[in-house]
């Protein structure tokens, strides 16, 4: 049996914080931070039995922060380098080392992960987590890599722009011009020479809008040469074999799968020596890929990326139909697009870099998201991702510091998340409205598994001969041996009552007959009695904001 993955992502430092109340720009004393131990056997039980297959731990790996640790042996960082107090869990200052926030005993941080890794394999989950290939922390130091590893830019010849032997990009003779940066406080940074910063920007004088806090890692590609940019991968260079190592290290704790932040800043050729090379110690390891360019993603399907973020197309789509900006049947535009990749596409409507559903910059109702919901779920064999305080209807509207009144739960700040804390860790004090999505977040997600052509049954999509749901309407069939799933979801406030037809070619492609049939809703468990027929449309009465999904068994 072929599983459908469910991935719930979870910001480790957010999630596990039970602290109240939080303040603005606090300090990890003033607000507390989750703790991997935090995440218990009893948390665990519960995200599984939401129907979730995989957990994606965000911030595992140590990154920036202005936070002392220098008493454990780590290196302290400048603030000025530093987004917000915690820092982003994206400026990665150790590949080999896990982040000292999230251990109750900062000396024994990695045993406390490798712990959380077991206790996610045996509540039957398996695990993710971040790996970030194409720039690392300004001040990045390894205290923790194997002895036999040279740092990066250990070795580098820091006179040259550009060498393929390099780890960084520098500019050679001049020092990083700070001027452009946030004011601070602290203690000013210096950085001579100065390297790329981690947005592709190859002067010394990054601005406050850039990925100030990060640097570029080279590999092998001179973006500033004569012809714009060439490619230098003969003989291999040696960024690639150092985060090659990097991805074994992991893979060998356990991990099942890495989502590769940024991966199209980084050339495709690398992850096609890469993903074979872990696949061939690890052939269970998955890999996911934020690409955010849809020209570009068959090229890194081919270079072993399993499923890639579908942001720019699917998330797109429907966040624009959850608000109205587009018609429901726009979405058959927009799979028939990736029809060849469909598979390999991650679905999601939220994660850490997008504004909360149910903030006042989106949706402004977590309601609103179920349609959408149901759709990119069981739509068709593609993944399925939600992020932590999705299902309780977490709306993001904090002003955290770093992070201002955005509809995003801050990556830069130390915080809490209400909703979360409620739904996991004091469920007494948990809203009803919280509660009921909850219940339908569940519902969809684990039949999404346990029913079988929604699992792994062939999807048909029926909008061309419903032209009267095209507005907000959306339905499709699914099935798998005589197993047959009707969905209509609406993106409507209003309840709708409507025909829904099957025309006689979906009779031919699915090998079914019509007949006279019994069919169970999976959303409110109504049973109807139902004539399946290509002369006569099925009518289904569908609520705001909701949908209808009537099995049936046929011939």
């Amino acid at each position: 049996m072929q599983e459908k993955p469910v991935i719930y992502q979870i910001l480790t430092r957010v999630f596990a914080n039970r602290s109240v109340p939080k303040m603005a720009n606090g300090s990890i004393g003033d607000n507390g931070c989750g703790k991997l131990n935090d995440i218990d056997e009893s948390i665990l039980s519960r995200i599984r039995q939401m129907g979730v297959t995989h957990v994606w731990y965000t911030g595992v790996i140590r990154h920036a922060t202005t936070t002392d640790y220098s008493k454990f042996g780590i290196p302290r960082q400048t603030p000025m380098v530093v987004k917000g107090r915690a820092g982003s869990p994206y400026a990665i200052a150790d590949y080999y080392d896990v982040d000292p926030d999230l251990a109750v005993d900062v000396d024994q941080r990695m045993e406390e992960f490798e712990q959380l890794v077991t206790r996610t394999h045996e509540a039957g989950m398996k695990v993710i987590i971040d790996f970030v290939p194409n720039h690392v922390a300004r001040e990045y130091h390894s205290v923790a890599k194997p002895e036999t590893v040279k740092d990066l830019g250990e070795n580098d010849d820091t006179h040259m722009h550009f060498s393929p032997s390099n780890n960084f990009y520098y500019c050679w003779g001049q020092d990083l011009d700070t001027s452009r940066l946030p004011v601070d406080e602290g203690r000013p940074y210096v950085e001579s020479p100065a390297k790329a910063t981690g947005n592709d920007h190859f002067d010394n004088c990054p601005g406050g809008n850039d990925w100030y806090e990060t640097v570029k890692l080279n590999y092998g590609v001179d973006y500033c040469d004569a012809g714009g940019r060439s490619e230098h991968f003969d003989p291999i260079p040696d960024t690639w074999s150092k985060m090659s190592d990097i991805l074994l290290f992991w893979a060998s704790k356990g991990i099942d799968a890495f989502r590769c932040d940024m991966a199209e800043m980084v050339p495709a050729a690398f992850w096609h020596w890469a993903t074979d090379k872990v696949k061939f110690a690890y052939p269970q390891v998955k890999f996911i890929g934020e690409v955010y360019n849809p020209a570009e993603y068959r090229n890194y399907i081919r270079a072993g990326f399993d499923f890639l973020y579908d942001k720019v197309g699917m998330y797109d789509c429907l966040r624009d139909v959850v608000c109205h900006r587009r018609w429901a049947a726009d979405i058959t535009r927009q799979w028939q697009a990736n029809d060849d990749i469909l598979g390999h596409m991650l679905f999601f409507l939220e994660n850490h870099d997008e504004q909360r559903l149910a903030s006042d910059f989106f949706a402004g109702d977590a309601l609103k998201g179920i349609p959408a919901l149901i759709v990119a779920a069981w739509m068709g064999k593609s993944p399925f991702m939600l992020y932590n305080g999705q299902e309780f209807g977490e709306r993001g509207m904090d002003q955290e510091g770093f992070s201002g009144l955005d509809g995003r739960t801050t990556i830069f700040d130390y915080w809490s998340m209400d909703t979360v804390r409620r739904g996991f860790f004091d469920r007494r004090k948990q809203k009803k409205a919280e509660r009921e999505l909850e219940k339908r977040y569940a519902q969809v997600l684990t039949a999404a598994n346990q029913e079988d052509a929604l699992r792994e049954g062939v999807f048909y999509d029926l909008m061309y001969v419903n032209p009267q749901l095209a507005e907000r309407q959306f339905a499709f069939l699914r099935k798998q041996g005589r197993q047959l799933i009707l969905v209509v979801a609406n993106f409507s406030g209003e309840e709708v009552d409507c025909e829904v037809r099957i025309p006689q070619h979906a009779f031919e492609y699915l090998q079914m007959r019509g007949g006279k049939v019994k069919a169970t809703d999976l959303l409110t468990g109504e049973t109807a009695s139902l004539s399946v027929s290509p002369e006569e449309g099925i009518p289904v009465h569908v609520a705001a904001y909701n949908g209808r999904a009537y099995k049936m068994m046929i011939v």
